[in-house]
């Protein structure tokens, strides 16, 4: 998720866990640690592929969490030599902070090795955008009243836990949405005599109302969308095509076979004058794709090994407002033709 969410997501369960006994110390600390994991962007992983596939690693896995845990109480105790006798409520503290900030994240689509080093699995449940302000605002409140100087820690300690309650709610309530809209899904794949292979559906930008899913075929793949307004006969499915074969030559190297595995399979290929790019379909909209690696070079004798950099380029959101559209009016179009990428 961004990172204000994990931010203010740590600073509420800070404040949950110790709130009571030192006060803003808990907000401030939880806020801090709710950005810890995400550092590992810094590190310097020898490559565009090494860093897309090693982000959200060990420095999410609940396995370093524990074990970190009590080396960062020890300093937190260095600093708050008067709280010592909360040592194990800061230890929970940091814990949950961790912890939770590496759960939210496995709720997008990215993927979360959260059980690193014990298997690289990257979760990635992809029940929320990875920024939603419905679920990010009741966190934000509550987040604020802990802070006010003139709120009572009664009023404060309120606010906090009705925020995360009303967020975990969210959580739930997206959750519900993917059953409906995949089954949704299904049923219009069906009605089409579609058979794909690997699947996925994630919400479109900064909603669960709208979702967007990608399923593969041996041809290409389906780019869908859904409401969960929809009926099964409403929902919008675009084929496109993908060069799969340009990947025979250089199968065996190692970045394609790394991006092929971290993508669940949820990839497409492309040339694109003399490169042929992989791009992740998971992330992106309407053809423009998040995460872009030039995996080949086309030349004289037939495609080589490219230098695996990435090609990002961000979703274009001028169309946020058919985004909206769509969710009331199966009409509306937000899948492109395929000649139109």
């Amino acid at each position: 998720m961004d990172s204000l969410s994990q931010v203010v997501l740590g600073g509420a369960v800070g404040y949950a866990v110790l709130g009571s006994q030192v006060g803003r110390k808990a907000v401030i600390w939880g806020a801090i640690l709710g950005t810890v994991p995400d550092l590992d962007v810094f590190l310097p992983y020898g490559g565009s592929v090494e860093a897309f596939t090693y982000h959200r690693s060990f420095s999410h896995s609940f396995l370093v969490h524990i074990l970190m845990s009590p080396l960062i109480v020890w300093l937190i105790l260095k600093i708050h030599k008067n709280t010592q006798q909360y040592r194990t409520r800061w230890f929970w503290l940091v814990f949950l902070t961790l912890t939770t900030h590496a759960i939210l994240d496995s709720f997008t689509v990215y993927g979360t090795q959260l059980l690193w080093p014990l298997t690289e699995y990257p979760f990635g449940v992809s029940n929320l955008f990875i920024i939603d302000p419905l679920y990010t605002l009741p966190l934000l409140v509550g987040f604020v009243f802990t802070l006010l100087p003139k709120v009572t820690p009664r009023t404060a300690s309120r606010a906090n836990s009705l925020g995360l309650w009303l967020s975990s709610l969210y959580v739930v309530w997206s959750l519900g949405a993917k059953v409906l809209i995949d089954d949704k899904i299904e049923t219009a794949l069906s009605a089409k005599q579609i058979k794909t292979g690997a699947y996925m559906s994630t919400p479109a930008p900064f909603n669960t109302l709208l979702w967007r899913a990608v399923a593969m075929t041996d041809e290409g793949y389906y780019e869908i969308y859904a409401s969960i307004f929809d009926d099964a006969n409403q929902v919008d499915i675009a084929p496109f095509q993908s060069n799969t074969g340009l990947l025979k030559p250089i199968q065996d190297e190692w970045g394609v076979q790394r991006l092929q595995w971290f993508t669940h399979g949820l990839y497409g290929i492309k040339q694109v004058d003399d490169a042929v790019v992989l791009s992740d379909l998971r992330m992106g909209t309407e053809c423009r794709y998040v995460f872009n690696f030039e995996i080949g070079r086309v030349g004289p004798e037939g495609v080589v090994a490219g230098d695996f950099n990435q090609k990002s380029q961000r979703p274009d959101f001028a169309g946020l407002g058919s985004i909206w559209q769509r969710i009331w009016d199966p009409s509306i179009r937000l899948s492109p033709f395929a000649n139109e990428c």
